[in-house]
């Protein structure tokens, strides 16, 4: 009886003991699979930021080159045009402010200017002519005595301390004036100039 009994406790010991290292062997077999189904994903979204990572890398690596690129243009295009605009400015502007500051050659540009002014116009209107007040002195007297002579009636002279050099004329009402100041005539040559001086800079 006791043989028996002591079979029948060993047998279900034996039977616990199996059953329970069958559940412990599927328990770890299961942590051992969702542990590698964690590994694998982690390792996944690593991969994933990574390459996210490396593609905005990438972008603004991109974006910065070409913030780079662009500055650098805009930077040596201002340049060579400071550059140019020095070189012709002292290459033309003492030339035109020397020029206009002649007497006489003033004297033969007012008087052409004012003569084609209205030369289809049998009844022409007055003209204003505006000196240089710098001049008035030079010119002065000889516009009192020759301007309705040489340029015809109705010829007004004033001289105003806004021009540096050069003069304007226009219609005595004052409607419009057609600037001939050292400024236009700098800007004219500059204008010729500026293409062959920047062939000659930069090729």
């Amino acid at each position: 009886m006791d043989n028996k009994l002591q079979e029948l406790t060993d047998k279900l010991y034996n039977e616990g003991l199996s059953k329970g290292k069958q559940e412990a062997e599927a328990l770890k077999a299961a942590a051992a699979k969702e542990s590698e189904q964690i590994i694998s994903e982690a390792r996944k979204e690593a991969d994933r930021i990574l390459e996210a990572a490396r593609k905005e890398a990438e972008e603004l690596r991109t974006r910065v080159e070409g913030d780079i690129r662009m500055a650098s243009s805009q930077t040596i295009s201002s340049l060579r045009q400071q550059i140019e605009n020095i070189i012709i400015t002292k290459a033309v502007s003492p030339d035109v402010k020397a020029a206009l500051a002649d007497a006489e050659l003033i004297k033969s540009l007012v008087t052409t200017v004012a003569k084609a002014f209205n030369a289809a116009d049998p009844a022409p209107a007055g003209l204003e002519v505006i000196l240089p007040a710098s001049m008035q002195k030079e010119l002065g007297t000889w516009f009192e005595k020759k301007a309705a002579a040489v340029m015809g009636e109705g010829v007004t002279v004033t001289f105003s301390r806004q021009i540096a050099g050069g003069f304007k004329i226009g219609p005595a009402d004052g409607s419009y004036r057609i600037s001939f100041a050292d400024g236009d005539f700098e800007s004219i040559l500059t204008q010729y100039l500026r293409p062959a001086t920047r062939k000659l800079l930069f090729g």
